[in-house]
């Protein structure tokens, strides 16, 4: 029973070094969890590379998150909106930026947890 109780707390040892070592995840933006709530069970990123996409520039992109999100009834604020079009910015249009796709960047920033 002892060797058995020896093999368990080692694993156990094992299994919490491994868990510390680990990174800490990254904190999402908020407009990157708007739109993986919200929109990513309809919108692929397939949707985003398509030839006949809707968004050609910063300004396209935001009319376009606004006019889906009205669609889906969700009723984001001006800030979200901004939030979720500066998301898809960044990871995906690479639209180049305007005065109101940088004025709430500071929301974007998020610390991270551990």
């Amino acid at each position: 029973m002892s060797a058995a109780l020896s093999v368990v707390r080692s694993s156990v040892a094992a299994l919490v070094g491994v868990l510390a070592a680990t990174s800490p995840a990254i904190a999402q933006s908020r407009g990157e969890l708007l739109y993986s709530t919200h929109c990513i069970s309809c919108h692929t990123s397939q949707m985003h590379w398509r030839d006949n996409k809707a968004a050609s520039d910063w300004a396209s992109l935001k009319f376009q998150v606004r006019r889906w999100q009205g669609a889906a009834s969700l009723s984001w604020s001006n800030e979200d909106i901004l939030e979720v079009a500066r998301y898809l910015n960044e990871s995906i249009y690479r639209f180049e930026p305007s005065a109101d796709s940088l004025s709430l960047s500071h929301l974007s920033r998020r610390p991270t947890r551990s």
